[in-house]
């Protein structure tokens, strides 16, 4: 799914994922391919985007997101001035 992830000056994320986990104002939920059309307000807490190779994390203050036919569009507003966290994470598995 292809997923971009938006802040009012910059684009934070943007490119295909696997999944998307977000604080919704209810709770915590994720988002997968071919999920069904959804609208919902996000609050304080971390976005984890994983792609095939990498999860990337960011703290948000609040946001909405929109999921239309495999695209995500996330519109946020980071927790403070600073740069978003991007943590990096090997989605390899051990053999």
């Amino acid at each position: 799914m292809n997923v971009e992830i938006l802040s009012p000056g910059s684009t934070l994320f943007q490119g295909e994922a696997v999944s998307i986990q977000l604080p919704g104002s209810s709770g915590r939920f994720e988002i997968l391919d071919n999920h069904a059309p959804i609208i919902s307000s996000l609050a304080a807490g971390e976005i984890n985007v994983r792609t095939s190779s990498k999860t990337e994390t960011f703290k948000i203050k609040s946001g909405f997101i929109e999921v239309v036919k495999s695209e995500v569009a996330v519109l946020v507003e980071l927790e403070s001035s600073t740069e978003p966290t991007k943590t990096a994470e090997s989605n390899e598995k051990s053999q």
